[in-house]
């Protein structure tokens, strides 16, 4: 696959969306199913393969990382070419940083069953949830985070307000910056949001940086520049 600002991953022309999905078969492995987004030359590539090689990234850094900050650690595994612009691999990513972050925190956690477990519940939501769901992939990873930490379940009742509120809390600071979709922008706000939440609800502090600074914005047709509050030249700064 080719790795380019955000379009297809067959030849580089820009996507088409979908209001109703519409049968589409994969270019890469032959699947036939509904999609939402084919590219102008009709191409399209399944969430499974999409994902795949970012995915199995994902794993192989965290189970050996030392990182307590989740957004250095997010940083290193975005800048590899198995993470493309935007993608599914992100429902992982967020997900998998925050339970490493916080065990090497010193929160109490089994790693390597909780990023198993992050990834069996990840890969069941699909790419383009942000704007066809309503509900950004980034925030329900990291609620996935919480709940693995917290051991909730549909029948546990603080653990699931607990993690309800973060996704919440992240679901809320996204709706204020805005569309469309970067899965980076998102990340660092889920990944921020579930930092500070993690510290004033758990005491356990993982590390952050004093301002996370993005440097994907050359892979990304659709960014927002300075209004996005990660730009390197954002007006606050």
């Amino acid at each position: 696959m080719a790795r380019s600002l955000g379009v297809c991953l067959v030849c580089g022309e820009p996507l088409r969306y979908f209001e109703e999905a519409q049968e589409v078969t994969c270019e890469e492995c032959g699947r036939v199913e509904t999609g939402h987004a084919v590219c102008q030359a009709g191409h399209y590539v399944c969430d499974a393969c999409h994902r795949a090689r970012g995915v199995d990234h994902v794993m192989a850094v965290c189970s050996v990382s030392d990182e307590r900050d989740p957004i250095a650690l997010a940083q290193q595994i975005m800048a590899d070419d198995a993470i493309y612009p935007n993608g599914p691999e992100h429902h992982t990513l967020v997900g998998a940083v925050l339970l490493t972050a916080y065990r090497n925190a010193g929160g109490d956690l089994d790693l390597g069953a909780a990023l198993a477990e992050l990834r069996r519940r990840s890969l069941a939501v699909p790419g383009g949830t942000c704007g066809y769901w309503g509900c950004c992939g980034a925030a329900i990873s990291a609620g996935m985070y919480l709940s693995i930490v917290l051991g909730a379940t549909p029948m546990t009742p603080e653990p699931w307000g607990q993690a309800a509120r973060l996704t919440s809390r992240i679901l809320g600071r996204l709706a204020d910056v805005g569309g469309p979709r970067c899965c980076k922008r998102t990340g660092f706000i889920a990944l921020e949001e579930a930092a500070a939440y993690t510290a004033e609800e758990l005491g356990v502090a993982m590390d952050l940086p004093a301002r996370t600074t993005c440097s994907f914005m050359a892979r990304n047709a659709e960014c927002l520049r300075t209004a996005c509050p990660f730009f390197p030249q954002h007006p606050s700064v």
